[in-house]
């Protein structure tokens, strides 16, 4: 199957671009109530799957042994952009289980958030895996594996015990068993299952809803969505499309950027999982995508929507600031919107 062309990027008068992809979104019963293109192939949901990821931080009883409050949740499920605030609570997460930086292993990146890393180089230090956009996960995965008497070396490893726990999680969720021949290894060293988007959008009405889940598990969701919702700048960081979001919409939207223009939200009121994947990987259109998605199936007041719409329509500008063309969301995509 060709997946439909769903981003068109415009200049001047002209199409310039234009971004394929496949979106599912299925309620907590499992039903299915849009698809478009091949939701049924399984994808690399990367770091899409965070909030699935950090659930055996608060199953282990990790997070309350450490004290960890809702920065430190929203950090677990966080790709961070690197800044100072993230670095910090990373830090502070594995000091509370009597480790440091050197037990992550996700390896050292420079932050993605530019004004942050041009300090950390005028400072002469070199980027450490507290930087990297995975440490606040990692870190939980050290906390996991402390908290519960397990060596945490390795704990990047497939049949690591933590990495057990995370896998059994994501195929619970999403009521997929992951298998070998569909798993890749993550740019932070964790494997990354392929799953099927419908059943990633699944997993995520679960998540939002807790609907199928036993009462702890469900109760462990609705507190790393409350963390969320929260302290969404530690989910993403300064002017990043999650945290601006979530910073948006609050509690009503748990949304997660993975690589390769993978996205996942859960949309706990109208109980509702979203997943959707950018053929090309372009994360520009990825996020008009969810973004037109959101305004679709969640009631918005005036304010909101006019907020979204600078989400659902970016405008370009060139190097001189000057509006030069837009991207936009395929009809497909867009139905009549609810209000508030």
């Amino acid at each position: 199957m060709r997946n439909p062309g769903l981003v068109e990027v415009s200049r001047g008068a002209l199409t310039e671009s234009r971004h394929r992809g496949a979106v599912a979104v299925v309620d907590a019963e499992g039903a299915v109530v849009l698809t478009l293109g091949d939701s049924a192939a399984p994808v690399l949901p990367r770091s899409a799957v965070k909030p699935l990821q950090a659930l055996p931080l608060i199953e282990s009883g990790a997070a309350d042994r450490y004290g960890f409050g809702d920065e430190e949740l929203a950090l677990a499920c966080a790709s961070h952009g690197g800044e100072p605030g993230h670095v910090a609570v990373a830090s502070r997460m594995l000091a509370r289980a009597g480790r440091d930086a050197a037990a992550l292993e996700c390896g050292a990146h420079w932050p993605s958030h530019q004004v942050s890393s041009q300090a950390l180089a005028r400072s002469g230090e070199l980027p450490s895996g507290l930087h990297n956009n995975c440490s606040g996960k990692h870190a939980g995965f050290v906390c996991v594996a402390c908290a519960s008497g397990i060596e945490h070396k390795g704990y990047v490893a497939a049949g690591h015990p933590v990495q057990r726990e995370v896998r059994a999680a994501i195929e619970m969720l999403t009521g997929v068993g992951v298998s070998e021949d569909q798993c890749g290894i993550d740019g932070c060293s964790i494997p990354t299952w392929g799953v099927p988007l419908s059943a990633l959008a699944h997993g995520f009405a679960r998540f939002g809803t807790g609907h199928g889940l036993g009462p702890e598990r469900a109760k462990a969701a609705a507190r790393l969505r409350a963390a969320c919702a929260a302290q969404p700048w530690f989910v993403a960081g300064t002017g990043r499309f999650c945290s601006e979001i979530m910073k948006l919409l609050g509690a009503r939207v748990l949304v997660k950027t993975g690589a390769e223009g993978v996205f996942c939200a859960a949309l706990p009121e109208q109980g509702l999982g979203i997943a959707l994947k950018c053929d090309d990987g372009a994360g520009r259109a990825a996020e008009v995508m969810m973004a037109a998605l959101i305004a679709r199936y969640l009631p918005l007041t005036d304010g909101e929507r006019t907020e979204l719409d600078r989400y659902i329509r970016p405008v370009l500008r060139n190097w001189n600031g000057i509006a030069v063309g837009e991207l936009r969301p395929a009809p497909l995509l867009l139905s009549s919107r609810p209000s508030a």
